[in-house]
């Protein structure tokens, strides 16, 4: 099993969380988080004329654990609807999972995702 975790544009959200349903991946967790990376934030110019750097950026963490056998087509679904092209789509970072247990029915492994 493995874990997945997108970072993602807030206004991509949509389109990943359809595009993923409609592949089979129906349980994710969402999180707005805040970061930055190679974008290094954006600079406005303020009413009075002052540059204004924000260097955190508000980004979506999608976490999702899929079986092993589907890492790479949960992967591309998520490429496929996040990215844009442009600086800032976000990373996806892959951990593997020792143990999944649900906690209303006690089943383990694969069976729990």
């Amino acid at each position: 099993m493995e874990k997945i975790e997108a970072i993602i544009r807030p206004e991509k959200l949509e389109a990943v969380k359809n595009a993923l349903a409609e592949a089979g991946f129906i349980g994710l967790n969402v999180v707005a988080v805040t970061g930055r990376g190679t974008q290094k934030g954006v600079t406005h110019i303020g009413r009075t004329g002052e540059k204004i750097t924000v260097d955190m950026l508000p980004k979506i963490k999608l976490e999702l654990v899929v079986k092993s056998s589907d890492k790479d087509r949960a992967i591309e679904t998520i490429l496929g609807s996040a990215r844009t092209g442009v600086i800032g789509d976000g990373k996806i970072f892959v951990s593997p999972v020792s143990q999944v247990i649900k906690v209303r029915t006690g089943e383990q492994g694969e069976e729990a995702i």
